[in-house]
């Protein structure tokens, strides 16, 4: 999964320097479906599978190897690869279908991102419940069957609108512009080139109402004079990279436009905002590791019907599912009455709603958590064999989803519209997949923070707090503790990197 996520960056960049997002979905759903085929077929052919484990006092299983372990792994990650590819082309290319210089066309793309993070939910619904009971029931190859007609049918769907689609033209290597623009940025620094302003800049507004385009602040007439004023002096914010254009006629640099240093600024800027989401992702990895394992020692019967625990993540993509059109519908309408302004609420203020709510969900998730090993203790089960439930319905493990699934349609549809409405054009589609970046790292840091947890509380002999067989003896309120804080403060290294920010698109034109 963190393969996949990171791969997003791939997809990304390789929509916006060599190809269409349209031409990447396509590649990458077939490239998907292919590693879908070789994972449905070695799950139905016993040949291809590793030997059956010998049952006994210690159950002996031999592990896949050899050309089976190759295909596996190459089902596998050519699945991710597809994956990837999508996720770094589909919300750009939905996007761009929607005028940004006009209002309602702006209100349409936030619209878009909401009901895109919805259909994830809609997904995932289908996949925790339906798929998961397939798997459990008839086999893994019905799961991989039902995935692999799903992505094949979903590319005839895709292309069924090809002649209605707006398709944005690759104009090159997005990374070869920031690296001409630093190195060049460097080099005039080193030769004494000094960032001076004179004429005309792009003045940056703490609030996304508006556009750039220079056309909705001057008369028709006077387009092309201000434009060269522009083009003469970048604005003022990161001014060390203006050096990279002042710098020019006394270093015998790689020429570089004011709009390439415009571009770099604009990337440099977001990527603060892009690393205090990796830790709301962390908490959000809890969901799928230690919440699953909580709930697995509780009573998950509902009446006659016994859930998996594997089917939890029901919860979180259910809020969604239901909050998703109750925000786009009901609190942003209410919002831009209240506000007076355009969005509402902006994109910033909404990745912070998601940060707050993942800081509560930590706290929700520890007092649970004493609540759950008080009823084992109460019970006399703390040392009880596994699969034995406790008395107690998994259905207060709910609370802490509810919370996080509720970041979780906050943040990332945030996110998304944040990267995507103020990255440069030729950069969208790779500044959009650092949503999916920043989930990849956060399940990364899940795993190094419990490993460095239990290192810290393992020394001198003592036991981990995060280790062992049996739950009931873990420490894991207390890890959810300092999940809790590492939140708050990484909200507090947020707030200072957000009322900083000036929202790129909702600049207007200063001389």
């Amino acid at each position: 999964m963190g393969t996949a996520f990171l791969l997003g960056l791939l997809g990304g960049f390789l929509s916006d320097a060599f190809f269409t997002t349209y031409v990447i979905y396509i590649m990458s759903a077939f490239v998907e479906f292919l590693g879908l085929v070789i994972l449905t077929i070695q799950a139905r052919t016993p040949s291809l599978m590793p030997p059956g484990c010998v049952k006994g006092a210690a159950m002996a299983c031999e592990p896949v190897s050899g050309a089976k372990k190759a295909m596996l792994f190459a089902g596998l990650y050519l699945t991710a690869l597809g994956i990837g590819g999508i996720k770094g082309s589909l919300p750009s290319h939905g996007a761009e279908q929607f005028d940004e210089h006009a209002p309602r066309g702006r209100k349409g793309r936030s619209t878009f991102f909401n009901y895109f993070v919805f259909c994830l939910s809609c997904g995932a619904l289908i996949a925790v419940t339906f798929a998961v009971w397939v798997e459990d029931n008839k086999g893994w190859q019905w799961g991989f069957g039902i995935s692999t007609i799903a992505i094949l049918l979903s590319i005839p769907l895709f292309v069924a609108g090809s002649r209605l689609y707006r398709n944005k033209v690759p104009t090159g290597s997005p990374l070869t512009t920031i690296a001409k623009v630093v190195v060049a940025a460097a080099l005039a620094r080193r030769c004494g080139a000094q960032s001076t302003s004179h004429g005309a800049v792009i003045d940056r507004a703490p609030s996304p109402t508006g556009s750039t385009d220079m056309k909705e602040y001057r008369k028709p007439e006077d387009i092309c004079v201000v434009a060269e004023a522009v083009a003469a002096e970048p604005s003022r914010e990161l001014a060390f990279l203006n050096r990279a254009v002042q710098g020019q006629p006394r270093c015998g640099m790689v020429p570089c436009t004011v709009q390439e240093v415009e571009d770099v600024k604009i990337v440099l800027m977001v990527l603060p905002i892009f690393f205090s989401t990796i830790m709301l992702n962390s908490c959000l990895a809890q969901l799928s590791t230690f919440s699953v394992e909580q709930a697995a020692t509780m009573d998950t019967h509902i009446g006659g019907l016994k859930v998996p625990p594997a089917s939890l993540p029901v919860f979180p993509v259910t809020f969604i599912i239901l909050l998703a059109p109750v925000y786009d519908h009901v609190i942003i309408p209410f919002a831009r009455r209240a506000t007076g302004t355009e969005t509402g609420i902006t994109h910033l203020q909404r990745i912070g709603t998601g940060l707050v709510l993942s800081i509560v969900a930590m706290a929700v998730a520890a007092v649970v958590e004493v609540k759950r090993k008080n009823v084992a203790a109460d019970a006399g089960m703390l040392d009880a064999a596994a699969g034995r439930p406790l008395p107690i319905t998994f259905f207060w493990i709910a609370f802490q989803y509810l919370f996080l699934g509720s970041a979780d349609l906050f943040t990332l549809a945030g996110l998304l519209e944040f990267f995507f409405s103020e990255a440069p054009a030729r950069m969208r589609s790779l500044a959009t997949s650092l949503s999916w970046a920043s989930l990849a790292l956060g399940y990364y840091l899940s795993s190094v923070l419990v490993t460095v947890v239990n290192a810290a509380t393992g020394r001198g002999g003592r036991r981990p707090w995060l280790h062992g067989d049996n739950l009931n003896h873990y420490h894991l309120e207390r890890f959810y503790w300092v999940m809790c804080v590492l939140s708050s403060i990484n909200y507090l290294f947020f707030l200072f990197w957000a009322i900083r920010y000036k929202y790129r698109n909702a600049g207007v034109i200063k001389g």
